[in-house]
């Protein structure tokens, strides 16, 4: 009985290292969830042409959720790419256009980005990432007593960076930050986001 459990527990050990090794956190496909901090800001003019009197800016939370897929092209890098989709709350910001009073509302907005990153060790990631960003946003405006309001798509690109932490072979945890531009045509729209995340790796 002795020499069994001795055996067993050698077993064990030597398994161990292999298991290890052919763990692979980022390697594959995955989805997961995100929340932090979101600015937006927007000058110019608006989607439909009102000229912004000055700069209009806001700070909000915003959550969102995204799926992607990895692939370690080499030893210590990792080629993937990524679709997103967030809600920020409580964003609405008010300025001035002509002297009317106007509100834009950035309703949700999506992303598909391409990242490229490199394993620090076999569990932690660093990256950046770009690629195509969309945000919905719907514009009111008072004039003479009544409310206008028009919704438009803005297209831009986004830029970003971060750390992700693969706490186990199938859970990673992640910090990133976001540039997102979608000014064109006089327009100067803006977004900056922090954003923590987690994921799950099929």
């Amino acid at each position: 009985m002795k020499h069994a459990i001795l055996a067993a527990i050698a077993l064990a050990a030597t398994a161990t290292p292999a298991f290890a090794q052919d763990a692979q956190p980022f390697e594959g496909p995955f989805i997961g969830a995100s929340a932090g901090w979101n600015r937006a800001e927007a000058a110019g003019r608006t989607e439909g042409g009102q000229p912004l009197d000055g700069e209009v800016a806001r700070d909000s939370v915003v959550i969102g959720a995204f799926a992607g897929y990895d692939h370690k092209v080499l030893d210590r890098v990792v080629l993937g790419a990524e679709a997103g989709f967030s809600i920020a709350l409580d964003d609405s910001s008010a300025g001035r256009s002509a002297g009317n009073q106007i509100t834009l509302d950035e309703r949700y907005s999506f992303d598909l980005t391409a990242r490229a990153g490199y394993l620090v060790t076999d569990d932690v990631l660093i990256y950046a990432r770009g690629g195509y960003a969309n945000s919905r946003v719907r514009t009111e405006i008072e004039q003479a007593g009544s409310i206008a309001t028009r919704s438009d798509n803005r297209d831009g690109w986004l830029v970003g960076g971060g750390a992700e932490y693969a706490i186990s072979p199938n859970i990673r945890a992640r910090v990133e930050y976001r540039y997102s531009d979608f000014g064109s045509d006089g327009r100067n729209s803006e977004r900056h986001q922090t954003l923590v995340g987690i994921s799950y790796k099929f």
